[in-house]
């Protein structure tokens, strides 16, 4: 991987850490499901009782089946494929491209001193993420 890469990919991964952005792969469904088809099942069983027994089992087993699921986002762009990241570092590229800069620390001085490219990139950061790997990136107050 370029040095350059190398110092766009920092970028990413300082600024959504700066954002506190974590993300949920859209597995959370399943967790939603299994809560759901559990109760119906327990209240078929079960009557009320069996609602309350069964939602109450089947939310344990989704949030079980979910955990992990939520990762900070400076997490998933390190663990992004080579290919994964050439792309990433393509998308901010293009918004990036005329800047001029000599390390990674430089860089992240210059677009984060600058609103309007810090929120441009992010938004590259957050529509990548999205787009590329059917995540949702949600911010942490």
């Amino acid at each position: 991987m370029s040095q350059q890469m190398n110092d766009v990919i920092h970028l990413c991964c300082e600024l959504s850490a700066k954002e506190k952005i974590k993300t949920t792969v859209k597995e959370s469904s399943k967790g939603s499901v299994t809560a759901g088809g559990l109760a119906f099942a327990g209240g078929l069983v079960g009557g009320p009782l069996g609602i309350a027994v069964g939602g109450a089992v089947g939310g344990l087993l989704g949030c079980w089946m979910t955990s992990g699921e939520f990762k900070p986002l400076p997490q998933i762009i390190n663990e992004l494929t080579p290919e994964q990241q050439q792309k990433l570092y393509d998308d901010v590229m293009a918004i990036v491209g005329d800047v001029q800069w000599t390390d990674s620390a430089q860089l992240t001085a210059l677009v984060t001193g600058n609103a309007s490219l810090q929120e441009q990139v992010t938004a590259a950061v957050l529509t990548y993420v999205t787009t590329e790997l059917q995540a949702e990136g949600h911010y942490i107050e």
